[in-house]
């Protein structure tokens, strides 16, 4: 007996899922890779996620519907593969389509200077040039309104294209939004996963973010519903890690990394900052004390090959900067301000070539 495609289509037709009622032909489970070289018979079956708990009986029924549709001998015991549909991405740009770059700021655990370095690249980026809007995604620990002084500003709504949209707060030059404004800044945020979220998308979604060069999202730390609902949300250009030179941090930003570069997110890495990499005293400027470890991040960069993108010192004045709500990239003559605008440059360079590589008409105007 010849054995062709349409057999065996005919035969799994009488198989069901049992998810919907459907048969595995009509809910398009049966790939079209189907093999067949003499008595062998070989395909895949598609689900929507590689947990589904009918994974084996529809596979175990889909081989007694061959056998006994289409003959005994048969052989397709084995032979059935099994695939998970892979959802794709948001198209870029279609929820904020004045946003020309998203970058992710993350870190994998926190207290090694993450809200610190997202604030003054925003700033910095503002520094060369460019339009940039920066959202607080920290839920639970918002910081960005202290590191701007703008603790006390009450964000509104206003009426544009027949849709009530939030107004971001401008200050140095950047648009800000925070959770961080619509809470009471001593009480806790008590909030489940999926309010969280929600409370996420909406300050993305429900706001006038405008024509925007670089959008800096400032990640909370670690891996959580947060990260998964922003790489669900937005098509990100890429993401900046953050991590100071110790072995513990490290190993926690080696996590992040995995979980953005997992098949099941796939968004680039740009990049890895290393933060608090030396002490320098302000008396002593040319002195550099490694407290927390020598280049753990290059070493780092170098093991996972990924760009690093800048070395930023433990210096006093970058923590007064953060706590008075005048980050250090603001003056561009200090070390530290150099620091943050070089970080900068390298972020805008990284992001012109993700791009050029994605696409390579795509012209992205790089300023000095």
């Amino acid at each position: 007996m010849t054995i062709y495609p349409k057999l065996i289509i005919d035969a799994l037709s009488h198989v069901r899922y049992p998810g919907s009622g459907k048969t595995i032909v009509e809910a398009g489970m049966v790939d079209d890779d189907i093999r067949i070289e003499g008595n062998k018979v070989s395909f895949s079956l598609i689900f929507d996620k590689p947990t589904d708990p009918f994974i084996k009986s529809v596979v175990k029924a889909a081989e007694t519907a061959i056998q006994t549709h289409v003959g005994s001998q048969v052989e397709i015991a084995g032979n059935i593969r099994v695939a998970t549909r892979q959802k794709a991405r948001p198209e870029p740009l279609q929820l904020l389509p004045g946003v020309q770059n998203i970058i992710g700021v993350s870190s994998g655990k926190g207290g090694v200077g993450k809200s610190t370095v997202a604030s003054n690249l925003a700033v910095a980026l503002a520094r060369l040039g460019y339009r940039v809007g920066l959202l607080d995604a920290d839920i639970f620990g918002p910081s960005v309104p202290k590191m701007f002084d703008v603790e006390e500003a009450r964000p509104y709504a206003e009426q544009i294209g027949g849709r009530d949209l939030i107004i971001p707060v401008e200050k140095y030059g950047v648009k800000l939004l925070s959770i961080g404004f619509f809470v009471d800044p001593d009480q806790a945020t008590l909030w489940r996963g999926g309010m969280a979220s929600n409370a996420l998308k909406q300050l993305i979604t429900d706001a006038n973010w405008g024509q925007l060069d670089y959008f800096v999202i400032d990640l909370p730390p670690g891996t959580s519903d947060i990260h998964l609902t922003i790489v669900q949300t937005l098509p990100l250009t890429g993401v900046v890690v953050v991590s100071t030179p110790q072995e513990v941090a490290l190993a926690d930003a080696r996590k992040g990394i995995n979980m953005f570069t997992n098949e099941k997110v796939n968004v680039p890495i740009l990049g890895l900052v290393e933060n608090m990499a030396w002490f320098t005293p302000a008396e002593l400027p040319e002195n550099r004390y490694y407290l927390f470890g020598r280049e753990g991040v290059r070493k780092l960069s170098e093991e996972m090959q990924l760009p690093l993108l800048g070395q930023i010192p433990l210096v006093q004045s970058i923590r007064e900067g953060g706590d008075e709500g005048l980050p250090v990239a603001l003056n561009g003559d200090s070390v530290t301000g150099q620091a943050f605008l070089q970080l900068a440059e390298r972020v805008v360079e990284e992001t012109v070539r993700r791009n050029a590589e994605q696409d390579p008409t795509r012209i992205v105007e790089v300023r000095r």
